[in-house]
């Protein structure tokens, strides 16, 4: 045996792990992205309804909300 093939599962047990490494990194980004999304889109309801009420009314608001359980 030389060491080429004594090294070679060394290798790529490291290769290996490296890839895992940034499958896990790249998931991580992507759920920080996700939950930004999120908060994104819960101000957005959130300034849709204050506009909604400054230009309708409370009673818009009231009317608006009653109505998101047959949405």
């Amino acid at each position: 045996m030389t060491s080429d093939e004594i090294e070679s599962p060394i290798e790529k047990s490291t290769r290996t792990q490296r890839f895992a490494s940034w499958l896990m990194e790249r998931e991580e980004r992507r759920e920080a992205k996700e939950s930004n999304l999120e908060g994104l889109v819960r101000l957005n309801v959130l300034v849709s309804f204050l506009t909604l009420g400054l230009v309708g009314g409370f009673e818009t608001v009231r009317l608006a909300v009653t109505m998101i359980p047959y949405l």
